[in-house]
């Protein structure tokens, strides 16, 4: 079917319908956006978070192209180099901005490949996590590849299409390819590369550490879902409520043992992607090293949270913080940058230690 204004109208319904929890209506708006019917007059105008369907991939374009953004363009920290670049290869073309830290010198740095959410760009997701901030204070690289609307009509990274969930295709051959590409024009270390990402971006980021385990060396996965989660848009949303809902079967990929280290973070009053998707994310650590829980500050200025640390059977470290009360947003976040929860903890920071701690072949 023609992917068009209407199907996109009746999907922004679907995502209303189960944010207010009602799968029934949800279910029967599906079926008619897949039958061809639109939506029907008071439809949510809120952007969703994670699966809208996708437009034609333009053509590809000339790769490695570089040019530097004003300072009044940004609002990130920039007291390093702030540029936008471009990549392409068979599956199409993408830019990214990339933030080199003003300490970059001769020595080989980390790289933190950095993948949005929907609504999102590259400068809205460096504001929000602040992470060029940290990569001052640590002396890292930070690449943000961007998925722009002729790719997906919300900006989404198609994290729920077969054809952008395997190694070499897709979307995953541009996020790869990108990386690939700042480690050819900068010192980067092998052994310290690192990718994270943000619902529909977290759910991307999934896909790559298990994709490219040779090229990065821990993942970092905010409020997102776990490789093989979906197949299509229904079945992408029924696992961002759960995978409860009555009468869809939840398309899972094989388990296999993880290969590489994962930060996960989730709030536990996420409307947009249900809790149990960060459970799935860690699927494979089986053994629980210790549980922690951190109250929240007595100011109020930072959430309840409890964090699992485990391990596979392999030693393969995992951390999984449930934050207690937290909405569908990057925690700790700057409110300059959209779905952020300035209240903590500082998912960046941790992210941040987690990776640093956790070099490849170690």
């Amino acid at each position: 079917m023609k992917l068009n204004e209407g199907f996109m109208n009746s999907m922004h319904k679907v995502m209303a319908l189960l944010r207010n929890g009602s799968p029934a209506e949800a279910t029967e708006a599906i079926q008619r956006a897949l039958r061809g019917e639109e939506a029907d007059d008071g439809r949510a105008h809120e952007a969703p978070a994670t699966a809208p369907t996708p437009e034609p991939a333009p053509a590809p374009a000339p790769a490695s192209k570089a040019r530097t953004f004003k300072r009044t363009d940004l609002d990130v920290e920039d007291r390093g180099h702030f540029t936008t670049r471009s990549c392409a290869n068979a599956a199409g073309m993408r830019e990214y901005r990339l933030y080199v830290p003003s300490g970059y010198r001769d020595e080989p740095l980390p790289l933190v490949v950095m993948l949005h959410g929907c609504t999102q760009d590259a400068n809205d997701f460096a504001s929000g996590t602040q992470m060029n901030a940290l990569a001052e204070r640590h002396n890292c690289i930070v690449a943000y590849p961007i998925q722009p609307q002729h790719a997906n009509a919300s900006k989404c990274w198609n994290w729920f299409k077969p054809g952008d969930q395997e190694r070499d295709k897709g979307e995953p051959s541009l996020i790869a390819d990108i990386t690939r590409d700042v480690m050819a024009s900068h010192r980067v270390d092998p052994e310290r590369v690192y990718v994270a990402g943000l619902s529909a971006g977290g759910a991307m980021a999934a896909i790559m550490i298990r994709a490219y385990p040779e090229l990065y060396a821990a993942a970092g996965i905010h409020s997102g879902l776990a490789h093989g989660a979906a197949h299509d848009l229904p079945s992408a949303l029924a696992a961002m409520r759960g995978g409860k809902r009555k009468g869809m079967k939840m398309h899972r990929a094989p388990t296999q043992a993880p290969e590489r280290p994962l930060i996960v973070f989730h709030g536990d009053a996420d409307k947009t992607v249900h809790l149990a998707n960060a459970t799935e994310l860690v699927r494979g650590f089986d053994v629980e090293a210790s549980v922690q829980r951190h109250e929240a500050h007595a100011a109020g200025d930072g959430h309840a949270c409890t964090v699992r640390h485990l391990k596979s059977a392999r030693g393969v470290d995992a951390e999984s913080w449930t934050i207690h009360g937290a909405p569908h947003a990057w925690a700790g976040g700057s409110s300059r940058g959209t779905y952020t929860d300035p209240a903590g903890p500082d998912a960046s920071a941790e992210m941040m230690r987690f990776f640093l701690a956790h070099p490849r072949g170690r």
